[in-house]
Formats: C-alpha cells, sequence, structure tokens
C-alpha cells in the first residue's frame, strides 16, 4: 500500500449507514460491521474521531415538513444522534476498541459533555472520540457539526461515509450518465450545488482547509483502502489534481 495521507481523520456517518434491510434504524449486524470498518483503521495506528447522523431514526427538517416547529424538530434529531453515537460505542467496545462519547448538549449519565481538550487527551492516548448532538444547537446539521469538530480536533481529513462511492454530477441512482469526479474543488461543489454536505460544511472545511473524502463505507475494506490511496472516492480539496 502506499504511505497514509492523513493521520488524524475525522469520519462523518449518515445515520441511514446503520439502517439494516429488515427496517431496523439501527440493525446490530449492520453496526458492528461499521465497527469493524473504523477497528481496522484505528488498528492501522491513525488517529479517529467520529460523528454519527440521526437520519435513521428522525431528521429534524422532515419534521418541520409536517408542521412541528424546525427549533424542536432538530433538537429531537440531536437526540437521535446521541443513541447512534452509543450504539456505536458498544459495538466498537464489544471488540476491544476503547471509545469516549460526547455530547454538545450536556447529559452526563449517558455520555462526556463536549470537552475540546479532553476529546484531544482521549485521541492522543489512543480512544476513538464519537461527538454526539451536532452543534448542540437547532438549524445545523450533522454535517456542519463533522465540519466544526473536525477543525477543532485539527483533523487532517474530513472522511464522509456514505452509500455511494464519490460525488457525482448528478445523482447517480437516477441518471445512468452521472460522472463521478476523481478530485473537486470547494468553490465548485458550492456552485454546483452538488450536495456533498451542506454549504456552511463545505464552506467550513474550505477555510481550514480542511480535504473532505466521500467513499462508500458499506463496501468491506473500503475505509482503509481509501486512507492508503486505493479504493473509489471522492477528494473534495482546494487545488484539485488534473
Amino acid at each position: 500500500m502506499t504511505k497514509p495521507r492523513y493521520n488524524r481523520i475525522l469520519l462523518k456517518l449518515s445515520g441511514e449507514v446503520l439502517m439494516g434491510e429488515g427496517g431496523l434504524a439501527i440493525d446490530p449486524t449492520v453496526t458492528a460491521r461499521v465497527a469493524e470498518e473504523i477497528a481496522d483503521v484505528k488498528a492501522q495506528g491513525f488517529e479517529l474521531c467520529v460523528v454519527v447522523g440521526g437520519g435513521n431514526i428522525f431528521r429534524g427538517i422532515s419534521g418541520a415538513a409536517r408542521g412541528m416547529e424546525r427549533a424542536t424538530g432538530d433538537y429531537m434529531g440531536m437526540l437521535a444522534t446521541v443513541m447512534n453515537a452509543l450504539a456505536v460505542q458498544n459495538a466498537l467496545e464489544q471488540i476491544g476498541v476503547d471509545t469516549r462519547v460526547q455530547s454538545a448538549i450536556p447529559m452526563q449519565s449517558v455520555c462526556e459533555p463536549f470537552v475540546r481538550r479532553r476529546a484531544m487527551r482521549h485521541l492522543e492516548k489512543g480512544r476513538v472520540v464519537i461527538f454526539a448532538a451536532g452543534v448542540g444547537s437547532p438549524f445545523f446539521t450533522t454535517d456542519s457539526g463533522a465540519a466544526l469538530r473536525a477543525a477543532e480536533m485539527n483533523c487532517d481529513a474530513l472522511f464522509k461515509g456514505t452509500s455511494v462511492d464519490g460525488v457525482y454530477d448528478a445523482d447517480p441512482k437516477k441518471v445512468a450518465t452521472a460522472r463521478r469526479y476523481d478530485t473537486i474543488g470547494y468553490d465548485e461543489v458550492l456552485s454546483k450545488n452538488l450536495r456533498v454536505m451542506d454549504a456552511s460544511a463545505v464552506a467550513l472545511c474550505r477555510d481550514s482547509n480542511i480535504p473532505i473524502v466521500v467513499f462508500n463505507i458499506r463496501e468491506h475494506g473500503n475505509f482503509a483502502a481509501v486512507l492508503h490511496g486505493e479504493g473509489v472516492s471522492t477528494i473534495v480539496q482546494s487545488s484539485p489534481e488534473k
């Protein structure tokens, strides 16, 4: 394998990644497989923190679309991310990975409050840190929370694990001729509204010069492969290679 380009990584997982085919919001088998992907990367010496979305349980903006107040819906969505974070923590610790969950909304009975210096210390001690509850305020997505935590933790890159293998110029599930980018600039993503992440998250990564690597987390071993410059992915960065 080629030499890794990154050392400290933030992995952003959509909540839907934890869902199984049977309709379970959190499928234990699927969650265990995701945990194995994380453990494999951790065992290779990378420092790793994780943000998990909550869309498999509750998505605030969809609740707002049904008449619920947006702020209330977003707070409910943040609580959903805590549930997902605890599920991933449990799966990791069952396979021997030392893990801490930190929440932007204090709930000390189940996890630590977010404290940047403490989180940094956890990483230095070799623990995986899972950040929950987004940024702790409504009207911000977990994508924005992931970008913020990546900047705060001085991460070398933000890896977004999804069910597609990169960024396309159209929806590959709907357009058979959609073209995947190997690499693309932040500004092009924003100008073309490619929806890699929400605009504020992309802009924060651009301003902090944090590459966004989009890859398929559902493909076994792909996380480690992409980290080593193999596998299939799209890199969003300042100066795309030609």
